[in-house]
């Protein structure tokens, strides 16, 4: 144990040994239970005599803060009523100057937001529909680590080292072929790996972005790339959706004034609503991207999950060149673990984005790169992804079902195609932040619409993942949830009452 003393101190050196020990018990970082050096040894590694060190024992015994055991020892007890352990509880002006600007952040609301809605749920496991991965039942960890085991017997060093920067060859070649049968033209040094499609859009707003430029995202949007956007210290600018996606009149508006400098858009199973952007769409999004000079950056993070319908061109199949940044990830389809996805860019931005690269983590995990080339070339990948998908539609499909027969008359929703996510709209004007902690109470959680809202406004949506549980967990999920809703919308109606009786209408 390291504890910092001050011998040129008036401060009593037993005092200080206490001061110390109260301050980590009090953090936490000592935990009850925790048993303390004897006075004997940590007399020796401090280099005071054994009283100093008993007398600081002593003292912090008397405060209730450590309780010692005849021939067991000296441990940390519960704490009294009334003392914190937690650090964050430390009043704002008691920070460093520096630490208290990070108070005034304004993308660190948006992540307490979630933090503080996350500390309602109860401590019993509720039915959660709020995630955003896939199922953690289909992952196919036996399959992938036959593949992980026989890269390790491999005993090649190079595997163990970091690789080439801009990610295993053979796995961008194999990233450039299967993007190609989709229709989408890639070639393999087009192909950089990232530590997930979070890093990914991480790196293209770092290398396009500047503070205070705008923007342009579907309202709503993935909560990930609002947080991402804002600590990049630039404004956004929500670009409204109806039932073929972003709507192109309002689109043009954002792209008119000159000042967009990226849009950023998930054309195939949009987070969170589930949508595609019609074909035509696409071809104008393509079209108003040229006429005003604004990059696109497409987040395809689900495309393969399709589960009816005609497959839709990705924007960067239509791109006439060097207009569409497109992004991939492996970890929905196979394990958020993984952290391996994948970026497609044509021109001078491509070695703009493989430098930063460098600069950020240097490379992503070799290994796992490797395991994954070894996973897919032996046609696992393909054989899961139809599994998937088949699982997939089912659970959809008793989602959908499940709404019709529980949930109360207003609420609306749309069946998605594919994806993960089905966008539910609440009855009458009812708040789904407001409606979550009564859904906590029964047992069953959601994602809130106003994360996925660039303008942090309460909304009557939330996000339902249907792929996680089976059909019986589905079932009980949405019972409770429209348990949640009856008693909000007899909330909503007292409250209501309550008004009319304190503010009678007047003729």
């Amino acid at each position: 144990m390291r504890i910092p003393l001050d011998r040129s101190s008036s401060l009593p050196l037993y005092q200080q040994i206490a001061g110390f020990l109260r301050e980590q018990i009090r953090a936490g970082s000592l935990a009850p239970e925790t048993r303390l050096p004897a006075t004997r040894e940590l007399a020796r590694l401090l280099g005071t005599s054994r009283v100093t060190v008993a007398n600081a024992y002593a003292d912090l015994e008397s405060e209730g803060l450590l309780i010692s055991r005849m021939g067991s020892g000296t441990y940390v007890a519960l704490l009294p009523g009334g003392l914190e352990r937690n650090s964050s509880e430390r009043a704002e002006g008691d920070w460093p100057l520096w630490q208290q600007r990070l108070l005034t952040s304004t993308w660190l609301p948006a992540m307490r937001e979630l933090d503080s809605l996350l500390s309602a749920v109860p401590r019993r496991n509720p039915i959660s529909f709020a995630s955003g991965m896939g199922a953690t039942d289909l992952f196919p960890v036996a399959d992938f680590r036959k593949a992980l085991t026989a890269v390790l017997r491999e005993e090649d060093s190079e595997t163990l080292g970091y690789g080439d920067r801009a990610g295993n060859p053979a796995l961008c070649a194999t990233i450039a072929h299967i993007l190609g049968a989709q229709g989408i033209p890639a070639r393999q040094e087009e192909v950089l790996i990232t530590s997930g499609s979070q890093q990914a859009l991480a790196l293209v707003g770092r290398l396009l972005l500047r503070p205070g430029d705008r923007v342009l995202v579907e309202s709503p949007t993935y909560s990930g790339a609002i947080d991402l956007f804002r600590s990049l210290d630039v404004n956004l600018q929500g670009i409204p959706m109806d039932e073929e996606g972003m709507r192109m009149d309002r689109l043009e508006d954002g792209m008119r004034s000159g000042q967009a400098k990226l849009l950023y858009t998930i054309p195939t199973f949009h987070n969170p609503t589930g949508l595609c952007l019609s074909a035509n769409r696409r071809r104008q999004v393509l079209a108003l991207a040229q006429r005003y000079n604004v990059p696109v950056l497409e987040d395809d993070f689900a495309g393969d999950l399709r589960y009816d319908g005609r497959a839709l061109p990705a924007l960067k199949a239509l791109d006439p060149g060097g207009w569409v940044i497109y992004t991939g990830t492996f970890s929905k389809m196979l394990m958020p673990g993984l952290r391996v996805g994948f970026l497609v860019a044509s021109g001078p931005i491509y070695n703009g984005l493989l430098a930063l690269k460098r600069t950020t983590d240097i490379a992503t995990s070799n290994l796992m790169q490797r395991a994954l080339q070894a996973y897919i070339t032996v046609g696992r990948y393909q054989t899961h992804l139809r599994r998937a998908c088949r699982v997939y539609r089912a659970r959809r499909d008793c989602l959908i079902e499940a709404l019709e027969a529980y949930m109360p008359a207003g609420t609306r929703w749309q069946t998605p195609q594919g994806g993960l996510f089905v966008w539910v709209r609440l009855p009458g004007d009812l708040s789904a932040t407001a409606l979550y902690p009564l859904a906590a109470d029964e047992g069953v959680v959601f994602a809130p619409g106003s994360l996925f809202f660039p303008a942090e406004r309460d909304q009557p949506y939330l996000r339902m993942n249907f792929t996680v549980y089976p059909a019986d967990t589905i079932q009980e999920g949405v019972r409770r949830l429209a348990a949640a809703v009856a008693k909000a919308q007899k909330v909503s109606e007292g409250d209501r009452q309550r008004h009319r009786q304190e503010h009678p209408a007047t003729l």
